[in-house]
């Protein structure tokens, strides 16, 4: 009977470091044997082919897939079950990274990037969100039968696509909206590329501050979303520290998923969160917070070399991701036969509940680390026995 490594054809020199990477990441022996099996098949059929290792990539995962069903094979993984082997062949340099096509935007884009970094110290989530809208605008916009020009737009190509997002966003992201095209204008109109500042051209959105009462969750409410949360297996051991984190320290779906080790302080009882705009805070650590967090550490936090506090549960182990926080919100309310809110809700609800108990706005904004105390004013709104208090009856009917 053949080896392992001659049954894996070109792909056999890959074996081991393909097992090792695969235990290392949580995968089951089952599922790394089986994994293993894939490997071979893809080893055999690059030799089938002629084919170097290095010309493996997503193109040739879906000519492999169409020969083995042409073989009469039925039980195949899709495209991304073969993207763990992929990622592991970059990675050891056997397989170049993969390169998007280039566009006649690309070389616009990257100057823009580089714009955003030097002049405007944006961070690199906000500078992807740029760009995504950049990329969007310029290609539904500055394309002219397969050529790009953008020197040829107007303000009637912002107000059009401005119109486009409105119809499909919140007011709030519309708002993002505007600021991302302006910022995009400026750019064009400072590199030279348009002669007009259309920056100016771009609509503001209404949407007024103060204008709405923000949504909570009843402390009630709150109180049953942990309560519901199974803590007999790692993964409901997890989600309750990270349901404890967003309903009592007010913590954002980002800032969750951003938490380090080291980022707890123990000795003082302290955590540090890093925030919106680069900002670091640090807040005091409720008994109850950090026992949760304590729980995870001991008996689910899966043994990975990563510094980020919290990880995913299944293979491949990483750190969460920060629409995960949000995952698990969801998860409660159905457990707790509530509507589905999320993180952000629990957020509103931890400072409608401090109100009631009577901290002032200040405090209300040290603990949701508002910038700007305008921003926690919102709050006061919501605090109805208060506010009928000084409420002016309506004019004609008696006090």
């Amino acid at each position: 009977m053949g080896s392992p490594r001659r049954k894996a054809g070109a792909l056999a020199a890959q074996v081991n470091g393909y097992r090792d990477w695969l235990a290392q990441r949580g995968y089951t022996p089952l599922t790394v044997r089986n994994m293993l099996k894939d490997l071979g098949q893809v080893g055999q059929w690059l030799d089938r082919r002629q084919l170097e290792v290095a010309e493996f990539s997503e193109a040739r995962v879906q000519e492999f897939l169409l020969d083995c069903r042409r073989a009469g094979r039925r039980r195949l993984a899709g495209a991304r079950g073969w993207l763990p082997l992929l990622t592991f062949l970059r990675e050891v340099g056997v397989v170049p990274e993969a390169r998007p096509a280039a566009t006649p935007l690309d070389p616009l884009l990257g100057r823009y990037r580089s714009w955003m970094h030097r002049e405007r110290g944006l961070s690199a989530s906000t500078m992807l969100r740029y760009e995504n809208t950049a990329r969007r605008f310029l290609t539904g916009h500055a394309m002219t039968g397969g050529r790009f020009t953008p020197e040829q737009l107007t303000g009637a190509d912002l107000n059009v696509f401005l119109l486009q997002e409105c119809g499909r966003v919140s007011s709030g992201s519309a708002k993002g909206r505007v600021a991302e095209l302006r910022s995009l204008m400026r750019f064009l109109h400072l590199s030279g590329v348009t002669a007009m500042r259309l920056g100016t051209a771009v609509p503001p959105v209404g949407g007024w501050r103060l204008a709405s009462v923000p949504s909570t969750v009843a402390p009630a409410d709150v109180q049953l979303l942990l309560d519901r949360c199974p803590r007999g297996s790692a993964v409901g051991i997890r989600d309750y520290a990270i349901l404890m984190l967003v309903a009592r320290l007010g913590l954002r779906s980002i800032e969750v998923a951003g938490l380090r080790l080291d980022d707890v302080d123990w000795r003082c009882g302290e955590i540090v969160v890093r925030g919106k705009g680069r900002r670091e805070d640090r807040l005091p650590l409720p008994a109850e917070v950090g026992e949760a967090v304590v729980a995870y550490l001991a008996d689910a936090r899966p043994r990975l070399g990563d510094r980020h506090l919290f990880l995913t549960c299944r293979a491949p182990l990483a750190p969460i991701r920060a629409d995960l926080v949000g995952d698990v919100v969801e998860r409660a309310c159905v457990r707790a036969g509530l509507d589905r809110v999320g993180p952000h809700r629990l957020r509103h609800a931890l400072a409608a509940q401090m109100l009631r108990q009577g901290a002032g706005l200040t405090a209300i904004g040290q603990v949701l680390r508002h910038q700007d105390l305008a921003t926690t004013a919102l709050y006061a709104k919501v605090d109805f026995a208060a506010l009928r208090q000084v409420a002016q009856p309506w004019p004609g009917i008696a006090a």
